[in-house]
């Protein structure tokens, strides 16, 4: 990362994380700092650890960390059963197929998963030889178990889902012809070959399919929050597209990175918070270019305040967890609109000593605010009351002892002169909020305001299960500058 910035870099894509940690022993939480000083965005995946709570990487508030969300375009494949029930899943397998012949379906009734999960040397070859395997997805590589049926003599693969990957289905290269299906039809696809005495199953492709409703839908696999190193920071920040992108592919290795994959091509298309990040590392080069003033603070909260929260059919986000709405902790601010980052109208910037104010109220020692910020002559004599205090452009409200929390912003005017907004506060029935001023008048470009929120949780009106969610939008007739709001009741 130092060399990057030696090389007068504009954007740091970091697709790699491990965990969390304390800032100060978070070797890329690090770099990006220095980054950030030098006037350097630097966007980071969130992580590929969904749907639990709590699993996300990249969590410095100097980083952009970018969760995952699907596309509106699909890569439809079909198991047809001897039943006459046909289920829908994807694949992107691309070989001769299975002909049209139905072939024997198997699944291990044994108790040991291995096999029915379809780990290396866990399937037998006389029992799979010239048939169609059902595999549980889970643990390995969904490719590798694929292979695992090729290498024994299976003929095609049906992955079906377990409770931890729900409806979402990703689609892969796969070795032999194979199609990916969500744990409801997977559930019905294992009943059938559990109660039929000679289960059949064929298996045929579909190409590509455009124009896909509801989309986007956050990823199942996306890193979740809350923020455990800061729980004061709201993360992830945003989500972008990050399942079944197409991109180029080095002809070094075939396209599921397996060694006895020996196809050669130069495209390949891959799932991962590790391919949204780098679509968000494109806006704020974007943004850069439109924008070569703005510090990366502010290229982020323009990134964020305008994200969308809606999908294509006008319904708010919905998890492919459990196909319930999504909630900031799973998309952050919403899903990354650029064109209307473009122009946010207001921005929440922050300062390299803003941070270091934020990192000196967080009972780190001198030595350890020192290893992140690398300046010699650090004393902490100006910190925030609270690491909730800085000025990002989303809050996480955190009661703990105190059932009031309040915090100041600032907003800075990037629009035009004479610029007026109206706050709009949408909140959990368990919370009061109150917004002082509730209106700010800019007189000109680059004016800044500030404004404070109190937050009071009501009595006896705290929720199960311990969090709830909201917004503070500043409004008028061209823009809203939305803040999404994290509350907890209780530290994880």
């Amino acid at each position: 990362m130092d060399r990057a910035i030696m090389d007068g870099v504009d954007v740091l894509s970091l697709s790699l994380g491990g965990g969390s940690a304390p800032y100060y022993r978070d070797t890329i939480a690090i770099g990006a700092f220095t980054a950030m000083e030098k006037g350097i965005f630097v966007s980071c995946s969130a992580g590929n650890s969904g749907p639990s709570k709590a699993s996300l990487a990249n969590v410095a508030p100097w980083i952009m960390t970018v969760g995952a969300g699907t596309l509106d375009r699909d890569f439809p494949a079909y198991a047809s059963l001897g039943n006459g029930h046909r289920f829908t899943g994807v694949s992107l397998y691309s070989g001769h197929g299975m002909g049209d012949k139905p072939v024997a379906l198997v699944y291990t009734k044994s108790s040991n998963s291995s096999s029915n999960l379809c780990l290396p040397g866990s399937l037998e070859p006389e029992f799979v030889r010239g048939k169609v395997v059902l595999c549980d997805r889970g643990i390995n590589a969904r490719v590798e178990k694929g292979a695992v049926v090729h290498e024994a003599g299976g003929v095609g693969m049906i992955l079906a889902n377990t409770a931890a990957s729900g409806e979402e289905m990703v689609a892969d290269s796969h070795l032999i012809p194979a199609v990916a299906v969500g744990r409801k039809m997977g559930d019905l696809i294992r009943e059938y070959v559990r109660s039929d005495a000679n289960p059949t199953a064929l298996l045929s492709f579909g190409g590509t399919v455009l124009n896909v409703r509801p989309s986007p839908i956050v990823a199942a696999f996306s890193s979740r929050g809350p923020n455990l190193v800061t729980p004061q920071i709201l993360k992830p920040d945003v989500i972008g597209p990050g399942v079944n992108i197409l991109a180029a592919w080095s002809e070094a290795v075939g396209p599921t990175g397996l060694e006895n994959d020996t196809r050669k091509t130069q495209f390949n298309i891959m799932s991962g918070t590790s391919m949204s990040c780098p679509h968000i590392s494109g806006l704020a080069a974007l943004l850069k270019a439109a924008h070569p003033d703005w510090s990366p603070s502010a290229i982020k909260s323009a990134l964020m305040t305008t994200a969308y929260t809606l999908d294509n059919t006008n319904s708010t986000l919905r998890d492919a967890a459990g196909g319930a709405f999504s909630t900031p902790w799973a998309h952050g601010s919403g899903h990354v609109d650029p064109h209307k980052a473009l122009s946010p109208g207001l921005v929440y910037d922050i300062s390299a000593n803003d941070y270091i104010a934020f990192l000196c109220s967080l009972d780190y020692t001198i030595d350890q605010v020192q290893a992140i910020v690398k300046r010699p002559n650090i004393t902490c004599s100006r910190k925030s009351s609270n690491p909730g205090q800085l000025n990002y452009p989303s809050f996480s409200i955190l009661f703990g002892k105190s059932r009031v929390v309040r915090y100041t912003r600032e907003l800075t005017n990037v629009g035009t002169a004479g610029s007026v907004y109206q706050v709009a506060v949408d909140s959990p029935p368990s919370v009061g909020v109150t917004v002082k001023p509730s209106r700010l008048v800019f007189r000109k470009v680059g004016d800044k305001l500030r404004y404070t929120v109190t937050f009071v949780s009501k009595k006896g009106m705290t929720p199960m299960p311990g969090n709830a969610f909201g917004s503070i939008v500043w409004n008028n007739a061209q823009n809203q500058v939305r803040s999404p709001v994290a509350y907890a009741w209780s530290q994880l």
